[in-house]
């Protein structure tokens, strides 16, 4: 039995202090080739030390031999340095045939440390030396995809697919160009892509992948059955179910929406959005009192929840619970920088109580950003004749004139204000 063998044996059995002596003795005696296979036999069982001193040792001996370079390499990254690994990288020469795969690595280096446009560089410089090399147009189409320049994936994992690769480094190319054609806007493209994925095999991200598209597409039953496989396949991947729910709705299907939302928090009771759209479902199916906890919880967990916060004003303002709109906006404006529907309803709420002075500030606050909405125009404006202010309130009329030249009302109520 080698030196190797011994060594690799001890390890196995776990008699460390033994397999450190056949390691001294393949390092003072060893030939090249069981040094070399030591060091990759050593990197494959986790020793990194030991394999970078056994590349090293190598390439004292064969300094210019870029293989050595490039496992010693792998073995950095492994041991988190990268500048070590880039150094090495660096050093292999043009003329060496493994310098394509040095780029390859260099560029992967490079993407990790945030310089797109250096990846870029040596991906290309790869693809002058091997133009028809899949694995490059592979890596070109991940590094356009990562830095979300969807136009050069769809590009080369088509190049990818053209030159008859469908699996590139055990990952599904059409699965890829289904998720860049999808996040692209292109989603009938992104759909045969994701059946031709689905097909070779099935991976519940693809899945899902496969059913918001379908979704996006307006293919809304098609999204319920994928969806739904999904969720028979692995019940508790939150995701699905808020577009489930949506999918639902597409098809006027109130009752089943809302039985997913209560299906989806059972899985996931932390989901924001969840609460928010069950909210809007139960008002749909006239469920007040839960939209309203539906609403309650989605602030609960986000307080400056602005949409949540939109929806049950409304529901609030409309059962003339203006006190409770004020809390609910008091805490959203704590939160800093709300909607300005949110000072509209603050201002509503405020007349109500018959807060007037209270009322006109909200009033003030939401007019820079609702100008142009006919529809507080015209209530700041009755307001404002209310207050007595009907300077101000025939600038808003005329306002809402120029909008609406032949609105009978509001003319006749500047006619009245100019003959007063």
């Amino acid at each position: 039995m080698s030196n190797v063998q011994q060594m690799l044996k001890h390890i196995e059995e776990g008699n460390m202090n033994q397999a450190e002596k056949y390691l001294k003795s393949i390092k003072e005696t060893g030939t090249d080739e069981e040094i070399f296979t030591s060091a990759e036999e050593l990197h494959q069982l986790g020793f990194l030390l030991e394999a970078k001193e056994l590349y090293e040792q190598l390439i004292q001996s064969y300094p210019d031999e870029g293989e050595l370079k490039i496992l010693l390499s792998e073995v950095y990254l492994d041991l988190d340095q990268e500048d070590e690994a880039i150094f090495q990288l660096d050093t292999i020469m043009e003329t060496d045939p493994d310098y394509p795969r040095a780029l390859l690595l260099l560029a992967d280096l490079y993407q990790m440390q945030g310089l797109i446009e250096v990846s870029e560089r040596k991906l290309q410089e790869a693809k002058e030396i091997l133009p028809d090399e899949p694995i490059i147009d592979f890596a070109l189409g991940e590094l356009y995809s990562a830095s979300g320049n969807y136009v050069d994936a769809i590009k080369y994992y088509r190049t990818v697919l053209n030159q008859g690769h469908e699996t590139i480094a055990g990952n599904n190319i059409h699965g890829r160009l289904a998720e860049v054609l999808s996040s692209a806007g292109e989603f009938e493209e992104a759909l045969p892509h994701y059946d031709q994925a689905l097909e070779e095999h099935l991976e519940i991200n693809t899945l899902f992948g496969f059913g918001f598209t379908a979704y996006k597409a307006g293919h809304y039953r098609k999204a319920i059955e994928i969806f739904l496989k999904l969720k028979d396949i692995d019940p508790e991947f939150h995701s699905l179910y808020l577009y489930l729910g949506r999918a639902y709705e597409q098809e006027e299907d109130v009752k089943q929406a809302l039985e997913t939302v209560k299906a989806g928090l059972k899985v996931d009771e932390f989901n924001k959005e969840l609460y928010q759209f069950g909210g809007k479902i139960a008002l749909k199916s006239g469920e007040e009192a839960l939209a309203e906890d539906y609403f309650r919880n989605a602030l609960a967990l986000d307080p400056g929840y602005i949409d949540a916060a939109i929806t049950l004003n409304k529901l609030l303002l409309h059962q003339k619970r203006f006190e409770d709109v004020l809390e609910i906006s008091k805490q959203i404006e704590k939160e800093g920088d709300p909607d300005p529907s949110i000072y509209w309803d603050m201002a509503i709420a405020y007349q109500h109580i018959e807060q007037y002075s209270q009322a006109l500030k909200y009033y003030e606050l939401a007019y820079n950003d609702l100008k142009n909405n006919l529809e507080f125009l015209e209530e700041y404006g009755y307001f404002l004749i209310e207050e007595g202010k009907r300077d101000e309130a025939a600038q808003i009329f005329h306002s809402l004139l120029k909008e609406d030249p032949t609105n009978e009302e509001w003319i006749l109520l500047l006619e009245r204000f100019e003959n007063e």
